[in-house]
């Protein structure tokens, strides 16, 4: 198993969207995210860590602004966390080994696919095409991304 974790070396390469989502707690604009229509199957690893985190295959077009997906990839790199600002009551999601700002999860995802929503930004992703995630290292993962289309 890959060692990951959050690198001042990592966190230097980020670009100020990335470090305001990721470092800073921030959200991204809806609508405006890279990964929003993004079809093509492989996983979405974070950011600063490269942790694995979502898989092409739980992704899915919530209408809500930002990329959506049903499950983690890997559960134990999916830290949740309470979030009660901005007045609301929420449950944050941070990546475990690199500690980086997601997104949130909310209990409104499909029914038949467990029933949550992983509202994640897209500055906190970094994707990997299928073709690559065995170079790149995420071979482990290929049974979870669906055949390319």
């Amino acid at each position: 198993m890959a060692s990951y974790g959050k690198s001042e070396e990592a966190i230097a390469r980020l670009t100020p969207e990335q470090f305001r989502v990721t470092q800073q707690n921030g959200t991204e604009r809806p609508g405006s995210g890279e990964y929003l229509g993004n079809k093509a199957p492989g996983i979405y690893v974070d950011i600063v860590s490269g942790e694995p985190l979502f898989a092409s295959s739980d992704k899915y077009e919530s209408g809500c602004g930002w990329p959506s997906f049903t499950r983690p990839i890997e559960p134990a790199n999916v830290a949740e966390l309470g979030d009660d600002s901005h007045g609301m009551r929420r449950v944050e999601v941070r990546s475990a080994h690199g500690d980086s700002h997601l997104g949130h999860v909310f209990p409104d995802g499909p029914a038949d696919r467990g029933g949550l929503r992983y509202c994640i930004n897209s500055a906190s992703l970094r994707f990997v095409p299928r073709e690559r995630m065995e170079a790149e290292g995420y071979g482990a993962y290929l049974d979870q991304v669906e055949d390319a289309r």
